[in-house]
């Protein structure tokens, strides 16, 4: 009757897993200005070169460096949980488990990568690194690595972020960042959007727009950008969740996984809990893996998987993923780390292939959700979270439709004791439903109607 299962620091995985070696369909590669592909060396202005080899390694395996693990260790292994007051609320027969990520010191799953680029920057002689964030995880958690590391960090954060989550950004600054909201007037790309729209929410397009375009104006060349999602290096270093949980579900004596369920934004937190599940599901294993997404951002579940620009201002290579066209703008959900336009390309070939499949909700039923979570739990959830959880709940209730005993598991991937003026607003009754309209979205994705198309690519197995 084991409530949590811990590991000992001596059980952490020692390797990341890369899912690019195993996919059946491999990932298309990013592609230039020019319309061919990226070579590494472009990347050199952005990246350090040891982060640029990771992004495009196709290894199974990448050995995680011992001064990476010694960092590593101030939070991990972290527990995984039974569910136990949720089941019996529910009246489920499905056993439902939860990897606990907000243990970290900045609250999330953010820091597993934070800390990993923030040592390879370091190695590399940078000096500061600059990046966006949406609700304030991502910057949260580089400010915090760079403090361990002794490095510099700007932070620009999406305006309406900024506005609606203020204790995000003094936790960037009690770390050392620095904290400005997007579009600044302290880019070329911030004085351009403003110019048009002065009132502009932001998005986590914009804001890369401006943290790519500081590092690379640094003449010094001891400045790089850091992202907290998408690319395949991120997702690599935060498949250490789903490693973890394999170790942690076997000590639970569970022999097999029927659901595992991420909430997605960009696809980090649910890559890394999901990840190490799907080679399973490649190798025969029979599960649903489903990724959720707002109803009012919904790009794997409504978008087009099509080669686009990562950023508002078209700085970064051309990505093929799930989008709804890099000019998108989001409504001001509180959900701010699932307003992204775009998912992470490999995550996009798993869903193509079949592996994946996407899950849009609305926001009152995340916030419901949260609150019986919060009341037979007892822990309060981001509003990304919270996505994760309606998905388990719905879940859970279909074992129950059906009379069928599951094991269900999901990404806890953040406390949200730094967003309760959301859970204000639904007391209040000042939240709403947005479902995406249609016209609204083909107006986006009218900015990638000239872009290359990728390659529809599947094997027809899943």
């Amino acid at each position: 009757m084991s409530t949590k299962v811990f590991l000992n620091e001596n059980e952490i995985p020692r390797q990341w897993y890369n899912l690019a070696a195993d996919l059946p369909t491999p990932m298309q590669p990013p592609l230039g200005p020019d319309g061919n592909p990226v070579r590494p060396e472009m990347l050199a202005p952005v990246f350090p070169m040891n982060i640029i080899e990771q992004e495009v390694t196709t290894q199974r395996w990448v050995d995680i460096p011992e001064e990476v693990l010694d960092l590593l260790y101030r939070w991990r292994p972290t527990p995984l949980y039974r569910a136990r007051g949720l089941e019996k609320a529910l009246g489920t027969p499905a056993r439902i488990y939860y990897k606990n990520e907000g243990v970290s010191p900045a609250g999330s799953h953010k820091p597993n990568t934070a800390v990993a680029q923030a040592w390879y920057n370091k190695q590399f002689g940078i000096k500061r690194i600059t990046t966006e964030t949406g609700a304030g995880q991502w910057g949260s958690a580089l400010s915090f690595a760079c403090a361990l590391l002794g490095l510099e960090c700007k932070v620009y954060m999406v305006r309406i972020s900024f506005d609606q989550k203020p204790f995000r950004r003094l936790m960037m600054e009690t770390w050392g960042g620095k904290c400005v909201a997007s579009p600044s007037r302290e880019t070329h790309a911030g004085r351009e959007i403003l110019a048009k729209h002065p009132e502009s929410p932001g998005s986590l397009g914009i804001a890369i727009s401006e943290a790519i375009e500081e590092a690379v104006s640094d003449k010094t060349g001891q400045t790089r950008y850091s992202l907290g999602s998408v690319l395949n290096h991120v997702l690599l270093h935060q498949t250490i969740i789903g490693l973890e949980a394999k170790k942690q579900l076997e000590k639970f004596g569970e022999k097999k996984v029927d659901v595992v369920i991420g909430c997605a934004g960009g696809g980090s937190n649910f890559a890394g809990l999901a990840f190490p599940f799907v080679a399973d599901k490649i190798a025969g294993a029979k599960m649903d893996v489903i990724a959720c997404e707002p109803a009012s951002c919904p790009k794997m579940s409504r978008g087009q998987f099509a080669y686009d620009f990562g950023d508002v201002a078209g700085t970064t290579p051309l990505l093929p993923m799930h989008t709804l066209g890099h000019t998108f703008v989001p409504p001001p959900i509180h959900a701010g780390g699932l307003r992204y336009h775009g998912m992470a390309p490999l995550v996009s070939q798993a869903i193509v292939e079949g592996l994946i499949q996407p899950r849009a909700i609305h926001q009152i039923e995340c916030y419901k959700s949260a609150l019986l979570f919060a009341k037979t739990e007892g822990f309060i959830s981001a509003p990304e979270t919270s996505h994760a959880i309606a998905a388990t709940i719905q879940e859970a209730n279909k074992a129950r439709e059906e009379g069928k005993e599951k094991v269900i598991i999901f990404n806890w991937s953040g406390h949200g004791l730094m967003d309760l003026l959301g859970y204000d607003k639904f007391f209040r009754g000042e939240l709403e439903d947005y479902e995406l309209p249609e016209h609204l979205m083909q107006e986006s994705l009218a900015a990638i109607r000239d872009l290359p198309k990728p390659k529809v690519c599947r094997t027809g197995k899943w």
